[in-house]
């Protein structure tokens, strides 16, 4: 088999000024920020070269840009809410040839669906691949993938407030320019009902639950964990069964 030569980077939208829960991105679970967690679960997995922090350049962010350095992470600081250019000229600064689209609020994000995504993207030649088209995994595990060419195409020809504040909109809104296809849970991981990413408060709370029970430092919590965690314990899903999602700007 030949051996993939692109480079194939994640791109973390991070922000401090979401609405809902201000500063949420570098609340403490276990002793450690959120944005931490999410990054020390991407380190386990075997498709990416890259993790790029993609951060507003307004004087709140100055913290995220102290806590990329500290980290030894790569990042590129832009506008905070025209996302698209942001993300497009993380890209291209750093001159990735496929990105992996994560949010900085699902600290239980899953290496082995990101690798799986990301896999079916190189196999089958797709401009986007992701398992949000249909909703079948539990909210907070979401990964998006494509390439380079297809974001410089909506950097440029993406006009509405929307399409640049949530960068994939304009893709999968134009299926006959862009090869789109969605990979869907299976077995136990199929389990849309189930909120394991960070808006609120209540979010926060579950997450910090799930983390206290079944947190090891050095090990990733599985989703099958979570899912059997919550499975036994319903009462823990239903601390933020209530939450309605907010499409934020990262």
């Amino acid at each position: 088999m030949k051996r993939n030569t692109k480079k194939i980077a994640v791109i973390i939208q991070a922000r401090m000024t979401s609405t809902r829960l201000p500063g949420k991105v570098l609340m403490e679970i276990e002793g450690k920020p959120m944005l931490w967690h999410v990054i020390n679960r991407l380190k386990f997995c075997k498709k990416l070269n890259d993790i790029i922090l993609a951060i507003p350049n307004t004087k709140e962010n100055n913290i995220l840009e102290k806590f990329a350095k500290k980290y030894n992470l790569k990042y590129y600081r832009g506008s905070e809410n025209d996302v698209l250019s942001r993300y497009y000229n993380a890209a291209k600064k750093f001159r990735c040839d496929i990105i992996v689209r994560l949010t900085s609020d699902c600290p239980l994000i899953d290496p082995e669906i990101v690798d799986k995504v990301v896999e079916r993207h190189l196999k089958t030649g797709a401009d986007y691949t992701s398992n949000v088209l249909k909703r079948t995994f539990p909210r907070g595990l979401d990964t998006e993938v494509f390439n380079f060419s297809v974001l410089k195409k909506v950097f440029y020809d993406a006009k509405e407030n929307y399409q640049r504040e949530h960068i994939t909109p304009y893709i999968f809104e134009n299926p006959a320019i862009f090869k789109l296809q969605n990979i869907e849970a299976e077995g136990k991981l199929r389990r849309p009902d189930l909120r394991l990413t960070v808006d609120t408060p209540d979010d926060l709370r579950l997450i910090s639950e799930i983390f206290r029970i079944l947190y090891q430092p050095g090990k990733t919590i599985s989703i099958e964990e979570v899912i059997d965690l919550l499975t036994e314990k319903p009462e823990l899903a239903k601390i933020n069964a209530g939450i309605s999602q907010k499409n934020l700007k990262s």
